[in-house]
């Protein structure tokens, strides 16, 4: 059902890889809520995901771009502004990779070259983003700019590695920069703070599949899916939330605020056998 939250707005989506991605999801709802977009992501992701497919299917526009790169991002907002007629009321930054994650890199055992590649992409980005926005005068007077985050950032996961620390990193740019573009320019700066989601970069966290299971017992409403977190995010681009700012925003069923469930307490009973070397000692790296 859709409830016209974004008539008339203009947004840029980036990230949406595929079907599971959280900002394809983003990318759907937008449009059935009246506004319309353009989609980021980068060129590789362009020529060998489903972007395509996606841009056909909505009727919009794929601009390549590596979000590393503030040219690349400052020809986003250009063509964006062009293509759409006017300036950005939301942006959705859906952007994250570690190679030390891909690379099974444990986190005492850091590439530091790779954490350097791990904070510009998952976090340093979202910076340049916003800021090349402001130069540009790109974002509309009361627009609102999105980052997808995680829990990590404020409590240790096992095999979250650093991207734990881009997290931490990127909701410290959205209220260092919410205050700024808020008093300047009345625009809201927020993270969202998502339940383990089986996307594409999701499913390359060691233990995804287990922490997926661990949050869903552990959350008194169970995980929030990535269709879910769509409809948050609509409502966080729409008028309903023009004073919410500076906020990271758990959107996990509960979890976040939940100790110890019966049913997370019922499963750690059954022992941690599977988690131990040769020589009983309990593997935690």
């Amino acid at each position: 059902m859709s409830y016209n939250l974004l008539k008339g707005k203009r947004g840029i989506i980036f990230g949406a890889l595929n079907e599971q991605s959280i900002a394809w999801k983003v990318a759907e709802k937008a449009v059935e809520e009246g506004a319309t977009i353009t989609l980021s992501n980068t060129p590789v992701a362009v020529r060998m995901g489903e972007v395509s497919a996606l841009a056909d299917k909505l009727q919009c526009e794929v601009i390549p771009a590596d979000a590393t790169s503030v040219e690349d991002l400052e020809n986003v907002f250009k063509r964006s502004m062009e293509v759409l007629g006017g300036p950005i009321d939301f942006v959705l930054h859906s952007i994250g990779m570690s190679p030390n994650v891909r690379k099974k890199r444990t986190y005492d055992d850091l590439d530091y070259d790779m954490l350097g590649k791990t904070l510009d992409i998952s976090a340093v980005s979202f910076h340049k983003m916003i800021q090349a926005a402001k130069k540009l005068n790109a974002i509309a007077d009361y627009g609102s700019i999105l980052a997808l985050s995680y829990v990590a950032a404020q409590r240790t996961f096992y095999g979250y590695n650093d991207m734990a620390d881009a997290k931490a990193l990127l909701e410290s740019i959205a209220r260092s920069f919410g205050y700024i573009y808020g008093r300047e320019h009345n625009v809201r700066v927020n993270t969202i703070s998502q339940s383990p989601t089986m996307t594409t970069a999701g499913s390359g966290v060691k233990g995804m599949d287990k922490l997926f299971d661990f949050a869903n017992r552990m959350s008194p409403l169970g995980n929030a899916s990535a269709d879910e977190c769509a409809d948050y995010c609509i409502v966080m681009f729409s008028d309903l939330t023009r004073k919410v700012t500076m906020q990271n925003l758990f959107h996990d069923g509960g979890f976040s605020s939940v100790g110890m469930s019966l049913r997370a307490m019922a499963t750690y009973e059954k022992g941690l056998d599977e988690y131990m070397d040769e020589n009983g000692n309990i593997i935690y790296g």
